[in-house]
This record gives structure tokens, C-alpha cells and sequence, in this order.
């Protein structure tokens, strides 16, 4: 079983983005199929998803030396933990009890329509009330839950390949 694990640094950064892509497509179908519309904090861990992607992708064409895998790797880690604090902050708004929850503010658009850059970006980092709702849960997690799971098994594999004796 360990025979098939041996994988290097390579293929590990090319399923790290195809599992981003994964997210990024179950994100669009719960979008567009189930009709759950994205709040600002997933919004902003899609984008985190994207970042994070981009870099396991840009490492897996590059195929670098040991430097790089250490840099790509650290670099990979950094994205999605960026996603995971995201992550932390969307689940601790969703286990809020309800008299604290931030009030709902407006639609994104009407946000990207009106207000200046860095109030949307705050408005996209510290979420509202619409982002306090549980739609949808799969085994008792709700999508914030298992998007910070994924996100910390992504940082640990890139992490992982700093060490991964089939780059020696």
C-alpha cells in the first residue's frame, strides 16, 4: 500500500489542484444547481480556493528543484491557511447564538456597485448575518466545516512535500 503513496513532489502539487478544482466545482454546482447562493464569506474562501489551486498548479507544470518545492510548498500552505481562517471565522459566525449574530447587510452587487474597495473587502472577510444561515449540511457539517477541513488537509499536504523523501 505504501508502494502506491510514493508519489513526488510533482504529482502531490497536481492532485492538490485538481482537489481545488474539486471545491471550486462542488461550490458551482451547489450554486447553480441547488440554488445556494454564496454568502460573502464563501465567496471569499472560493477565492482563497482559487489562490491555492493557481499555486499547487504553477508548482506541478514548474516541477522545481528542492529550493523551489520548499517555497512553492511554504507558499501553497500559506493560501490555505489564508482559507482556513476564513474558514474559522464563517463556522464561529454559524455557531453563534442567534441574538449575536450580525445583522444581514446588503447584496454583493449592491456592495461592488457602491461602496469603495476596502469596505467590500471588509464586508467580504467579516461576513453578515446572511453568512450566520446553515442551508445545507452533509454528515452533520455544514459547507463552511467541511471547506475548513479541506482546507487544512490542503496546507498539510503542501506542507507534507518539504519533507517527501521522493524528492531526494
Amino acid at each position: 500500500m505504501y508502494k502506491l503513496l510514493k508519489f513526488n513532489s510533482r504529482i502531490w502539487f497536481l492532485l492538490g489542484f485538481l482537489g481545488c478544482a474539486t471545491l471550486l466545482a462542488i461550490g458551482a454546482y451547489l450554486q447553480f444547481i441547488e440554488e445556494q447562493e454564496p454568502c460573502p464569506l464563501c465567496i471569499s474562501q472560493r477565492i482563497a480556493i482559487l489562490l491555492t489551486g493557481i499555486v499547487f498548479l504553477i508548482a506541478a507544470v514548474h516541477n522545481p528543484g528542492r529550493t523551489g518545492i520548499k517555497v512553492y510548498s511554504i507558499i501553497g500552505a500559506l493560501a490555505a491557511l489564508a482559507g482556513a481562517s476564513i474558514s474559522t471565522r464563517h463556522v464561529w459566525l454559524q455557531h453563534l447564538p442567534p441574538e449575536e449574530v450580525p445583522e444581514c447587510g446588503p447584496g454583493l452587487e449592491y456592495v461592488f456597485d457602491n461602496f469603495p474597495l476596502s469596505e467590500t473587502i471588509k464586508l467580504m472577510l467579516s461576513g453578515t448575518g446572511d453568512c450566520a444561515q446553515v442551508s445545507w449540511t452533509l454528515l452533520g457539517l455544514s459547507i463552511p466545516e467541511w471547506t475548513l477541513i479541506a482546507f487544512l488537509m490542503l496546507a498539510l499536504l503542501s506542507l507534507m512535500q518539504i519533507w517527501n523523501p521522493e524528492n531526494q
